[in-house]
């Protein structure tokens, strides 16, 4: 049992993530658990640990009448909001199916959480409805436009709006949304989401003519897997679940007691106008602006994506102009915030579809951060999350993430060296000379605020920006970025390269150009040749060879057959050892050396072991790509699947015996910037001298640089153990044999 137990120490965990859940309040657990224990009964038992069973759920749902303001009408237990939006849409659709609509619709709106349009969408098939379901589009405050409403009423069988949006808090004006719909459709259903209305806003759902709304107790400390529906007297009504006739027939299956009685626990508090548990809207407000203020004097440029007026206090939307939100969440997460990006149900999604509706910029939706906490919030901890946040500052300076306010600040991101930035599968290459001299190559049009505060707070000298070729799948990044370095681009040709130069020549290496078209035909790729050993330590190829694969050839320029000629040219410039840098990373592979790409690419095999000429190689290569260019038309280049990892898993308590060996490494895969915010030597208990920061933009660099020796043991770790297993992998396929990776990550420590 105690391997499923975590740490207890919640004091060093800031959470605000509230809208995503909520923990449990003390109070309310310990109804649970005495529920659990004592009051355990079966509520259709006959006897009196039956009938006291029953007592508790009537008794609950009365103070749910009581809380929401509805003492006509049916509450009903469910399992949480999911199940009563399908209870109410398929309760909806039974009985319209003899609609005489002409052409019906269902309307929800464009920012309703993904349970609602998905639930319509499903059901109208499954029932054979065959109804248009319709998005009402919203403001770029996000409100519901009224005039759309009021267009298609009269046509809709039902409309779904929700009384507080889950990712930017914004509330509707519910009495405007009701005189519309009822002046032109009187008895078409109408379903509120409230779940982040409960707690933050007053209801008195029996005032209105809303049909079904509902609840679900964990966005509001209790547990999970309860909650209540609210059907409007009159509306129709169909059981979604049947069964025993549980809940008078209407939802059959035990009844969740315990749950419930968390939920009579929460109503309680709600109903108590004497505890302070939970804050007036003037002390939410106020803690929302000390937040904003702690953000602001952190991050310094960023953007709410929502008008607070028009918002609950207790949510804060916004971006940070120049940091991704996966750069953003990872900070915080290593220095024990809880943050999201947008809804935690669509965490896996590139972009908010809910900006997307109000229309913000590309960056805003894609880098959305949603901070959130409960109306349980104290000042304590409020005041507790503000410094935190305000200590990330000197992390994000010394990072060159954010400006310094020091003249002489102490940045230690921009190593020496090479490091790889990434934008959606596109690579970026910054080197940074032993004179801080920088050549940035491939630059990203995204990226090119990033490059700008690296040069800038370094105090780097930019020697070239340059392209392997002009990228056909986005806008030119050079140009843009020479003028915001004021970098003159006047002697340099389409691609950056100084016109009157043979090589670019830094402290410690030469850089080269070589011609390499194939993928298009102004391709060239860099090589990166040290000046003492004279042997090519990165080459810079471009779409010409992705990790494990080759690039496309079935586009505007691309030539098979010539990419076969540059591939034997460049194989005669490469040393097993070279690292190659592609201009794509599809596989998140992030270092691969010039011996591993070939076995891992068999068509380049066979070329360059002449077991197929160039016709052969370019007949092969012009079929694979035709073939998956019917599948993946935007990508520029192909690759097999890498071969899979051999590196071993190891949980927490085996990483911390193995690391009793002298000579076990730990490696450190987060970004500089999150390693800054933990204390890994002193979570493990070892010599701060066996703890390395290599992150996987740097894993090309530490190849190269001798970090790394593939007799080494080392152990793995990022924040989930997603990044760690990828480099661990990746340091396999090189030939590391003692590499581990700590799954969970430091989620699991």
């Amino acid at each position: 049992m105690s391997d499923l137990l975590f740490p207890t120490d919640t004091g060093s965990q800031i959470y605000l993530d509230a809208n995503a859940t909520t923990p449990v309040l003390p109070c309310i657990a310990e109804v649970v658990s005495h529920t659990m224990q004592i009051c355990f009964g079966n509520p259709s038992s006959s006897h009196i640990t039956g009938i006291q069973a029953k007592h508790l759920l009537e008794q609950t749902r009365q103070k749910a009448r009581d809380v929401i303001g509805a003492q006509q009408g049916d509450i009903l237990f469910t399992s949480g909001a999911t199940e009563g939006i399908q209870t109410a849409v398929v309760s909806t659709l039974i009985a319209a199916k003899n609609h005489t609509i002409k052409n019906p619709v269902l309307l929800y709106g464009a920012t309703e959480h993904k349970a609602v349009p998905n639930t319509l969408i499903h059901w109208n098939a499954v029932l054979g409805i065959n109804a248009t379901v319709l998005a009402i589009p919203v403001s770029s405050e996000g409100i519901l436009d009224l005039d759309f409403i009021a267009q298609h009423a009269s046509d809709a069988l039902m409309i779904c709006t929700m009384a507080v949006n889950n990712e930017t808090g914004v509330y509707q004006d519910l009495n405007a949304i009701e005189a519309v719909i009822r002046s032109h459709n009187t008895d078409v259903a109408w379903m509120v989401d409230c779940v982040q209305a409960l707690g933050k806003t007053a209801l008195a759902l029996s005032d209105t003519s809303i049909d079904y709304a509902p609840f679900s107790g964990h966005k509001l400390y209790a547990p999970k897997g309860i909650g209540v529906l609210y059907i409007r007297q009159g509306s129709a009504y169909t059981p979604f679940i049947a069964g025993g006739g549980q809940e008078s027939g209407m939802r059959s299956g035990t009844e969740n007691l315990p749950g419930i009685a968390g939920l009579n626990k929460l109503f309680s508090l709600l109903l108590d106008k004497a505890n302070d548990t939970f804050k007036s809207l003037d002390v939410l407000h106020s803690y929302r602006e000390q937040l904003q203020l702690a953000l602001v004097d952190t991050f310094g440029s960023l953007t709410f994506n929502h008008a607070f007026e028009l918002s609950v206090p207790t949510t804060l939307n916004f971006a940070v102009d120049e940091l991704s939100s996966k750069e953003v969440m990872d900070l915080f997460d290593a220095a024990g915030i809880r943050i999201s990006g947008g809804s935690a149900c669509s965490s896996g999604a590139n972009r908010s579809f809910v900006l997307d509706a109000m229309g913000v910029s590309d960056w805003r939706s894609e880098n959305a951060i949603r901070l959130s906490f409960g109306p349980a919030t104290t000042q304590t901890e409020i005041t507790t999350a503000c410094t935190r946040i305000r200590s990330l500052k000197a992390i994000l300076q010394a990072n060159c993430l954010v400006v310094s306010d020091s003249s002489v600040p102490n940045q230690e991101v921009c190593a020496l060296g090479l490091t790889q930035f990434r934008h959606q599968g596109a690579c970026c290459w910054l080197y940074v000379s032993a004179d801080k001299q920088a050549v940035i190559i491939d630059p990203i049009v995204e990226l090119i605020p990033r490059l700008e505060k690296i040069v800038h707070t370094q105090n780097l000298t930019v020697a070239a920006i340059l392209d392997t070729h002009a990228h056909q799948e986005r806008c030119g990044a050079t140009v843009l970025l020479a003028q915001a370095l004021q970098f003159s681009f006047e002697d340099e040709n389409q691609l950056g390269w100084p016109v009157a130069q043979t090589v670019i020549e830094l402290p410690e290496c030469t850089i080269e150009r070589i011609a390499t078209p194939g993928h298009s035909e102004d391709s060239v790729s860099y090589l990166l040749r040290c000046n003492v050993s004279q042997q090519v330590r990165f080459c810079f190829c471009g779409d010409l060879l992705l990790p494990a694969g080759l690039g496309n050839t079935a586009i505007d320029g691309g030539n098979a057959l010539v990419m076969a000629h540059s591939l034997r040219q460049l194989a005669q410039c490469l040393d097993n050892s070279t690292v190659i840098c592609s201009g794509h990373d599809y596989q998140q592979c992030f270092a691969i050396n010039w011996q591993v790409q070939q076995q891992q690419t068999p068509l380049l095999q066979a070329l360059l072991s002449n077991e197929i000429s160039d016709s052969e190689f370019a007949q092969q290569k012009r079929h694979s790509d035709e073939c998956n260019l019917s599948k993946f038309a935007t990508l520029c280049g192909y690759a097999d699947s890498l071969q899979h990892s051999t590196a071993h898993e190891l949980n927490a308590a085996q990483a911390k015996q193995m690391l009793t060996i002298g000579d076990v490494y730990l490696i450190d895969t987060r970004e500089p910037y999150e390693h800054g915010a933990t204390n890994v030597s002193q979570q493990f208990a070892i010599n701060p001298a066996r703890v390395m920061n290599i992150p996987l933009s740097r894993m090309a660099n530490a190849l190269v640089d001798g970090q790394l020796s593939s007799q080494g043991k080392y152990i793995l770790l990022c924040r989930s153990g997603n990044r760690s297993k990828q480099a661990a992998t990746n340091l396999s396929q090189l030939g590391f044999s003692d590499v581990y990776n700590l799954s969970g990550g430091m989620a699991l420590l």
